[in-house]
């Protein structure tokens, strides 16, 4: 990975903040951009870490977070990334990976419509490791994602 960034998808500049967002009120999701090097990790890779790490079989819902803004989402680019992303969800639909339907919805985003989120929300995991949430939810997902992909990660001495 290049950068990743924190933010808001889905509507509009003005509602991208997280209190109107928790409020509901919003088409916006809790999302991060990322930007990375195709030479180094494929979209396709990136959507397999992105299926191990949450439930995309859950409506508008990741673990106690309910709401339209925990929907599953993929925000594509271009219409190659939605094919291939709709093609790797029915690939999953139909070895049955998951035991309910994959409900993640596949979203257009124009090169501006993505918000950063509030500075206190960057690196949020590493910057509260021993937040409650961080430890029951984010880092298991983590060591999750290190476990099954562990190859595909840097050593030290890469960086």
């Amino acid at each position: 990975m290049k950068d990743v960034v924190s933010g808001y998808a889905g509507d509009t500049k003005d509602k991208a903040n997280y209190k109107r967002v928790c409020e509901g009120d919003t088409n916006h999701a809790e999302a991060i951009k990322i930007t990375y090097d195709p030479g180094v990790i494929s979209y396709g890779q990136l959507l397999q870490i992105f299926f191990l790490a949450h439930d995309p079989t859950t409506l508008d819902r990741q673990g106690n977070d309910a709401g339209h803004q925990y929907r599953s989402a993929i925000f594509y680019a271009n219409d190659d990334e939605k094919k291939v992303a709709e093609s790797y969800i029915k690939q999953l639909n139909d070895a049955k990976v998951f035991s309910s339907p994959i409900v993640t919805t596949l979203e257009p985003l124009a090169a501006d419509a993505f918000y950063p989120a509030e500075d206190y929300h960057q690196d949020y995991v590493a910057n509260n490791p021993d937040q409650s949430y961080v430890r029951a939810c984010a880092l298991p997902k983590m060591s999750k994602v290190r476990e099954a992909y562990h190859d595909w990660l840097k050593t030290s001495d890469e960086k």
